[in-house]
């Protein structure tokens, strides 16, 4: 297993990604925008979700695929982005065929950073949907990390939060791809140190090389949250795992449930009543492979492995900004600039 060549979640073929945000705002979105109506699946593990559309991913729902995906900020507020997508992708002439008329099918999942330190104050209408329109027009090969589209404003328990991706070459020729905004309760990082919960499966030194701490920190198993830091429910990990394989819909879920277990491995503690955990799956079906019952299993870890990555890689590439409440992993034990 190797690292695709962007290690990006668009080294699955068939998808491009576009972040927006606005850093006075400390929020933003991030669209990935399929090429092709996409087979999709989705999984919540934690108590506290926000989303729009969800419900037509079940295997028994009508539509088949899906033409994009949103991640935003925002809360509640935040699922007006999947409007502005949806005007963009109109636009291009995209959508489900219905009475004359196409219709972009455009799930999302927000998350709240409604606390951050960020300016809130935007008047009568949030600025959500324009965000939305910008990402989708933005959606590329090739996109930013960290403190940027729906990671803008992301915090986790002692570390500013943000956008990651990662990506994976299995030897049968799926890939696999991860993007995911991490703005959890939890702490990616063990005890005090700066070492990653996801380090025994880091690529190339792609967050920081640190590996696992030794001797092991005496305070590894302590919970920490953010909680004394903000109040409940400035929280969510928000997350999309791709393949180019050929999945039905309810494997698809399958895969969403899968890659939950990076959110485990690279987060501690995960899942809680205060985290709206979700994880869109999208399979482009590009490499032409169907999975045998073995292949769904190498798939599966796969999965699990490159979310932990990308969140691990979305705090790692946090920059520091004016009004944060958080410092970035970077000036961790380091001296301030």
């Amino acid at each position: 297993m190797r690292a695709g060549p962007r290690n990006l979640i668009t080294d699955v073929a068939g998808l491009a990604v576009g972040n927006s945000q606005e850093p006075r705002l400390k929020s933003g979105v991030t669209a990935v925008i399929c090429a092709r109506p996409t087979i999709a699946g989705y999984q919540v593990l934690g108590g506290a979700p926000g989303t729009r559309d969800t419900d037509l991913l079940a295997p028994h729902s009508l539509v088949e695929g899906v033409d994009a995906v949103v991640l935003s900020g925002g809360s509640a507020f935040g699922l007006d982005a999947a409007s502005g997508v949806q005007a963009a992708l109109a636009e291009a002439g995209r959508g489900f065929k219905v009475a004359g008329r196409r219709v972009p099918i455009v799930p999302a999942a927000i998350l709240f950073d409604l606390a951050n330190g960020g300016d809130k104050d935007w008047g009568r209408f949030p600025p959500y949907q324009a965000l939305g329109y910008e990402a989708a027009r933005a959606a590329a090969a090739d996109f930013a990390l960290g403190s940027c589209g729906a990671g803008c404003g992301a915090t986790t328990a002692g570390l500013k939060g943000g956008l990651g991706s990662a990506s994976c070459i299995l030897p049968g020729g799926i890939t696999v791809g991860a993007l995911v905004a991490v703005n959890a309760v939890g702490r990616a990082t063990i005890g005090s140190t700066r070492h990653f919960w996801a380090a025994p499966f880091e690529m190339d030194g792609e967050f920081g090389g640190l590996g696992l701490p030794a001797p092991w920190p005496e305070d590894a198993r302590a919970v920490r949250t953010k909680l004394g830091a903000g109040s409940p429910g400035i929280n969510t990990t928000i997350g999309v795992i791709a393949t180019d394989a050929r999945l039905s819909k309810g494997a698809a879920r399958r895969l969403a449930i899968a890659a939950h277990d990076g959110f485990a491995r690279a987060l501690w503690p995960a899942h809680t009543p205060l985290d709206g955990d979700l994880v869109f799956a999208l399979a482009t079906g590009e490499a032409g492979i169907e999975p045998d019952v073995n292949g769904s299993i190498e798939l599966h870890a796969a999965a699990t492995a490159t979310m932990a990555r990308a969140i691990a890689r979305g705090v790692f590439a946090a920059s520091p900004a004016a009004g944060d409440t958080m410092p970035v992993w970077a000036h961790v034990g380091m001296p301030r600039p």
